[in-house]
């Protein structure tokens, strides 16, 4: 272990030659929620990043948020910027009686290649809308205009908005937010250890049904498109193993819960910003809970490419 508490979990392997590592921090939760293997200081506090976002989510149901289904999954997502996805987005905000102005997300470029191409070819430019983390943010002024809440600051650390997303994280994830910081899109982002966040997601698979936990892991379950997209790793896990809830986050961050209960967290410390050491990384650790499913063969590896053609993979080191 090096001195700031990370160790190799993915190889870099080009050859036949091990060329790199991604360092980084893992922990996996037993059904009963005692900790079954760790790498790394998982005490440590880190960034969840958009792994927030399911508590987010059980905030704004216990504040009053009225949404079902897809458009609660989209609550929770990092969304492509699919057209289905914005619809959703747009839908939630018409439902509060507001329109994608008052979105306070950065503009941005939809995540999906092809919409943003799409978007591109038509003479289009960034907007707020397709920024991967407007669903929650629809919903979050959704929530504001439920409890007469000003929508102007909602995204203000001491609004009554985020003051009641600080305490579903601190609930959920059984520990009190170690470090407050400020998320990618402008929201509050609350730091916990990777222990929390497994812990969290352990409580909202678990949670009786139609309690605000359960009623968001359910939705993500059940429109795991909706939660990130066309060929993306959280909808191709959550539809290709039945019952798993998963949710990425920005550097490296990925969380994930079985229905018995049994949870996996990591964060690689590099960020890994291709997302090519997650997958692996998470396959290894779901495997080696026992979990087995067509769809982890897809993520067990991440290609590395000489001249256009594989000629080695950045594959799990646990």
């Amino acid at each position: 272990m090096t001195a700031q508490g990370v160790v190799p979990l993915a190889e870099i392997v080009r050859s036949g030659f091990t060329e790199g590592w991604h360092d980084g921090r893992l922990v996996a939760l037993a059904a009963d929620g005692s900790v079954e293997f760790a790498y790394g200081d998982v005490e440590a506090v880190m960034m969840p990043r958009s792994s927030n976002k399911p508590m987010q989510a059980v905030a704004m149901l216990e504040n009053g948020l009225d949404l079902t289904g897809e458009l609660l999954a989209l609550a929770a997502a990092s969304h492509a910027g699919e057209p289905f996805h914005l619809e959703g987005v747009r839908k939630i905000l018409a439902g509060a009686g507001l329109d994608e102005r008052m979105l306070a997300c950065p503009l941005d470029w939809p995540l999906a290649e092809q919409a943003k191409l799409a978007m591109v070819r038509a003479g289009g430019d960034k907007q707020r809308v397709t920024m991967n983390c407007s669903g929650k943010h629809a919903a979050m002024l959704a929530t504001c205009v439920i409890n007469h809440w000003p929508t102007a600051d909602y995204l203000a650390p001491d609004h009554p908005m985020q003051r009641a997303s600080r305490t579903a994280v601190e609930r959920l994830s059984g520990e009190q937010v170690h470090h407050d910081a400020v998320d990618g899109c402008g929201a509050p982002l609350y730091g916990i250890s990777l222990v929390g966040l497994a812990r969290a997601f352990r409580a909202a698979v678990l949670a009786a049904p139609a309690t605000p936990e359960r009623r968001v892991a359910d939705a993500m379950r059940a429109h795991p498109e909706y939660v990130s997209g066309t060929d993306r790793i959280d909808t191709d896990l959550m539809a290709g193993v039945p019952g798993l809830l998963a949710k990425g986050g920005a550097e490296g961050v990925q969380a994930v819960a079985l229905p018995d209960g049994r949870a996996v967290a990591l964060k690689v410390g590099d960020g890994d910003h291709e997302r090519r050491a997650v997958g692996p990384v998470l396959v290894a650790a779901l495997r080696r809970l026992g979990v087995e499913a067509p769809v982890l063969s897809r993520y067990a590896e991440s290609p590395l490419l000489g001249g256009g053609h594989p000629v080695g993979a950045v594959r799990s080191a646990i």
